[in-house]
């Protein structure tokens, strides 16, 4: 066999040498994408939280405030709409939404918000729930 020339090694170094810091880039930059990629999750998973925390902490204060309201009242329409109080009141307490992991937050979640506009359209208030958080926004506890 004929000895390689020093052309051909550097050659073949140059070669490598883009191989290795392409393949160190590569790498370099899956890991950033892969840190970047969990801090925005958890971004945005502690955000979708807090928003449907603050969705189930606001039917449960509706829910207990209207059923103090109505708690005196002993006509048919007041029994009526306390049970149906007492309903969303089960659901909001029977709610996975400790578990984010949870296949049946979801769905749970729409039968509460169902279940709050039926109660909503019983007592004949507003329905929707933005309502109630733009009508409160910069009051502070």
């Amino acid at each position: 066999m004929a000895g390689r020339s020093g052309n051909e090694d550097l050659f073949d170094d140059i070669l490598l040498a883009d191989e290795r810091f392409r393949g160190e880039g590569y790498l370099e930059g899956f890991e950033r994408g892969t840190r970047r990629g969990l801090q925005d999750g958890r971004r945005h998973g502690a955000s979708h939280g807090a928003k449907l925390s603050t969705e189930v902490s606001f039917y449960y204060g509706f829910t207990i405030t209207w059923r103090c309201l109505l708690q005196q009242k002993t006509d048919v329409r007041a029994r009526k709409r306390r049970k149906a109080l007492e309903a969303l009141l089960g659901l909001v307490h029977s709610s996975p939404h400790d578990d984010p992991q949870s296949a049946q937050l979801q769905q749970h979640m729409e039968r509460v918000r169902a279940k709050f506009r039926q109660v909503c359209s019983m007592l004949s208030v507003p329905t929707d729930f933005n309502d109630y958080i733009r009508a409160h926004e910069g009051t502070s506890f």
